[in-house]
């Protein structure tokens, strides 16, 4: 017999590059620098995604949206969580929580993280305290110690309904 419940790790990272902004979690964040990504670089969404892919055994994000086709460039990575709603009410899943981890030494996130904590929940049509999402530096240490770019862990998880 298989369990209902299911649970999906996501892990993203982007270098940093030329820019003045951030996206994270759909909210554009100013910073001194910009994300080097095909999309929005938004590692926030993108890790969610991939979390949620794996607990419904769907692949990876780079499977639904690759990078090699030039639609997706700049693409708005809510986008891809919309589709992720669509995806979990097709193979008929409800996520029960998510929560999520960002690396980042810059820029500081704590004042977006409620309107971030509000995006997904409405991409997804679920409550807001199904969404959790934490922040936290490297001390200096590695690629996101030494501002070079972010990073963030999520964890799904699902129900068959």
């Amino acid at each position: 017999m298989h369990s209902s419940t299911r649970v999906g790790q996501g892990y993203d990272v982007h270098a940093f590059d030329v820019g003045d902004h951030v996206v994270l979690g759909g909210e554009t964040i100013p910073h001194t620098q910009g994300i080097k990504a095909h999309s929005d670089g938004d590692v926030l969404l993108h890790a969610v995604c991939d979390a949620l892919l794996g607990a419904m055994a769907l692949g990876d994000i780079g499977m639904h949206f690759p990078d090699t086709d030039s639609k997706w460039r700049g693409a708005d990575s809510r986008v891809f969580l919309r589709h992720l709603k669509q995806l979990l009410i097709k193979n008929q899943y409800r996520v029960l929580n998510i929560d999520t981890t960002v690396l980042a030494d810059a820029p500081r996130l704590g004042q977006y993280r409620e309107r971030m904590r509000t995006n997904i929940a409405a991409d997804l049509n679920i409550n807001l305290d199904q969404i959790n999402i934490k922040a936290t530096t490297s001390e200096g240490l590695g690629f996101i110690g030494k501002r070079e770019g972010l990073a963030c862990h999520a964890i799904a998880l699902i129900e068959k309904v």
